[in-house]
């Protein structure tokens, strides 16, 4: 059987970038931004964007193309007779699944408030109180919680199943091109408040006071974890699309683009939430609370509240949903190509598996929700721990070190791949960087996650 393809260049681009942007860098990065000295952090990032997320990037990306295949079949093309790599193909799956365990619960919440903004629910008149109320009263509601979960799953298998050209790509050009608008109009309309002026300082002006009190250090492993996980390495949900793609444009030319466009949403969201908290005289918080209570308390007291408050989340429900189809589409490739079964049979099937794996984050916010899984963390955050703090470093560590070693693939086997088309090419004297620096690079990103 003949393997698909993308149908345009644009759409492997958008579609790569859509599974890279996400729910939490695109809250997440605003914060971190503001909390570690502004401009200079995102200086810092950019760096680490450049020498860490991308060249990781290109290999996943390489092992895709070259072998045609979902990750377990491509190490198993790719090893050699004798190789055991391909074992840790089945943990890039098994991480899918439960990064999807609780990441479509989230998707959910996003989903829930686009239609209550849209329906009138949030009001002009609503008290802080009132609006933290709503947040509390979905998190206690199975009901609630659990349609919009298994209505983003169903939704996002549906998109899988009708193929990648008449599903994926066609969803994704449609959900990135309104993205990518959305954030403009929030932006501007944003930067147009007033009092903007304060929120755009606390985000984009170099603190340095704030530099010296937090520590060189600690914005420097900020900046680098954030670079690492910005672009969902590790699991092989990059993997999946250089499979797909032409060998008519080099992975670091192609590594770039999807590393400015996920930088760039990041970066618009920043300009969307700082200026309008400091209008209304908001600070911003981290986690679901910027997102879920300061968010809507900013909007209900705006002119238009209600649109804008509309349009934000429905871009962050495109953000979510197009992270979901693409981390989808590997969990549908692997039973595809591993068990021989039809597009829409590998559809249904992992439908089944995932609606039934995101219950229990679903009900750890009521009926479970004096479960503690490890340590002090809840069924999400524990979900999250191991996915983010275990599984991505070390997943990435395991990829860089079979496209770097002579019982791997071999680095001179993974460069061919690389430099293959139209566009920058990584040069050979790369090779000590990528054996001795890189992995040096995501082992500090895996301690740091972990202590």
């Amino acid at each position: 059987m003949n393997r698909e393809r993308f149908g345009s260049r644009l759409g492997f681009l958008l579609v790569s970038a859509g599974c890279a942007i996400g729910i939490g860098n695109v809250w997440r990065f605003p914060y971190i931004v503001g909390q570690n000295g502004g401009g200079f952090f995102v200086l810092l990032y950019l760096v680490f964007l450049l020498i860490l997320g991308v060249p990781v990037l290109t290999i996943e990306l390489a092992m895709g193309r070259a072998s045609r295949k979902s990750i377990v079949q491509a190490y198993k093309q790719l090893e050699g007779k004798k190789g055991k790599w391909h074992i840790h193909g089945w943990v890039c799956m098994v991480g899918c699944y439960m990064l999807m365990m609780y990441y479509t619960t989230v998707s959910g919440w996003m989903t829930d408030y686009f239609i209550k903004f849209a329906v009138g629910d949030f009001k002009s008149d609503m008290t802080t109180q009132e609006v933290s109320d709503v947040f509390s009263l979905m998190m206690d509601s199975p009901v609630e919680m659990g349609l919009w979960t298994a209505f983003i799953i169903i939704a996002g298998f549906l998109v899988c199943s009708k193929g990648l050209k008449g599903g994926i790509e066609k969803i994704s050009k449609f959900m990135m091109s309104a993205l990518l608008l959305l954030i403009i109009v929030l932006a501007i309309n944003s930067i147009l408040l007033n009092g903007s002026s304060h929120g755009l300082r606390f985000y984009l002006v170099p603190d340095m006071d704030k530099v010296h009190e937090i520590g060189l250090g600690k914005i420097i492993v900020s900046a680098m974890n954030q670079a690492f996980f910005t672009l969902s390495l590790g699991i092989a949900s990059m993997e999946i699309f250089g499979s797909y793609m032409s060998r008519d444009n080099t992975l670091p030319s192609e590594s770039l683009r999807i590393s400015a466009l996920d930088t760039f949403v990041a970066f618009m969201a920043g300009l969307i939430i700082f200026p309008a908290c400091f209008s209304y005289g908001v600070e911003p918080d981290s986690g679901p609370s910027l997102i879920f209570v300061t968010l809507p308390n900013v909007f209900v007291n705006m002119a238009g509240g209600r649109i804008w408050g509309a349009l934000f989340f429905l871009f962050m429900t495109f953000a979510s949903f197009s992270t979901v189809i693409a981390v989808f589409e590997s969990l549908v490739a692997l039973l595809m190509d591993n068990l021989k079964m039809s597009r829409v049979k590998s559809s249904i099937i992992n439908c089944i598996i995932v609606l039934i794996t995101s219950l229990p984050c679903v009900l750890g916010f009521n009926v479970l929700k004096g479960l503690h899984i490890i340590g002090d963390r809840g069924v999400l955050d524990s979900e999250d721990y191991i996915v983010s703090s275990w599984l991505l470093p070390l997943g990435a560590l395991v990829f860089l070190l079979f496209c770097t070693l002579k019982w791997g693939w071999g680095f001179e086997k993974y460069l061919e791949e690389c430099n293959t088309g139209k566009g920058s090419k990584f040069p050979k004297f790369f090779k000590p960087y990528f054996r001795f620096v890189l992995p040096l690079l995501i082992a500090a990103v895996f301690v740091t996650g972990i202590f």
